[in-house]
C-alpha cells in the first residue's frame, strides 16, 4: 500500500494547480528551429547546469532509465520526457517547474537557456505516437469564468494530464 505523504500531496497540489499561473494575455509567440543535428540530452541541458543544482544527477538517472526506449525515440528523446516529468528536493529546483515559470513568463529572452532542451523534448514528443483520447486535468474548481468557451487561449506550459479519473 504506497502511503501519501504531506510532500507528495505537495507536489501533486502543486501540478494540478498551476493552471491558476497561466497568463490570460497573450504572450510572445516562441521561435524553436527544428535541428537538424542530433544533440545529447547532455549537451542540451548544459545551459541550465547553473540554473537547475544537481540536474546532471538527474540526468543520469534518466538516460540509464531509458536505455533501451521501445518507443522508436533515441534514448536522449526518450529520457528528455523522463527528465521533464521527474520530481526532485526541493520542487523549485525541479525542471519541470523551473521552466514552466519561466514558459509564462512574459520576459523571452529568459528562454535563450532551455532552448536546446525544449527542441530535444519538443522533438521527442513529436516523434511519438498520435493518438485521439479524451484527457483530463486535475482542477477542483469551476474554469468558465477564467476561461469564457468562446475565447481561445494559449497554454505555454506543459500540463500534467491522465486518460481516467
Amino acid at each position: 500500500m504506497v502511503s501519501i505523504n504531506d510532500d507528495m500531496v505537495k507536489r501533486l497540489e502543486a501540478r494540478s494547480y498551476d493552471i491558476f499561473q497561466e497568463p490570460l494575455t497573450p504572450l510572445t509567440p516562441i521561435c524553436i528551429h527544428d535541428q537538424k543535428s542530433i544533440i545529447s540530452l547532455e549537451q542540451a541541458v548544459e545551459p541550465l547546469i547553473s540554473i537547475l543544482p544537481n540536474l546532471q544527477t538527474f540526468v543520469s538517472i534518466a538516460k540509464e532509465k531509458c536505455e533501451n526506449p521501445s518507443d522508436g525515440l533515441t534514448q536522449d528523446e526518450s529520457a528528455s520526457i523522463m527528465l521533464y516529468s521527474m520530481d526532485w528536493q526541493p520542487m523549485e529546483q525541479c525542471l519541470y517547474y523551473v521552466l514552466n515559470a519561466i514558459l509564462r513568463c512574459n520576459d523571452r529572452e529568459k528562454l535563450k537557456p532551455w532552448l536546446l532542451y525544449l527542441t530535444l523534448f519538443i522533438r521527442a514528443l513529436s516523434r511519438l505516437p498520435s493518438i485521439s483520447v479524451i484527457v483530463y486535468r486535475q482542477v477542483q474548481i469551476g474554469l468558465t469564468e477564467r476561461y469564457p468557451i468562446e475565447k481561445t487561449f494559449i497554454w505555454w506550459t506543459f500540463s500534467l494530464c491522465t486518460l481516467s479519473l
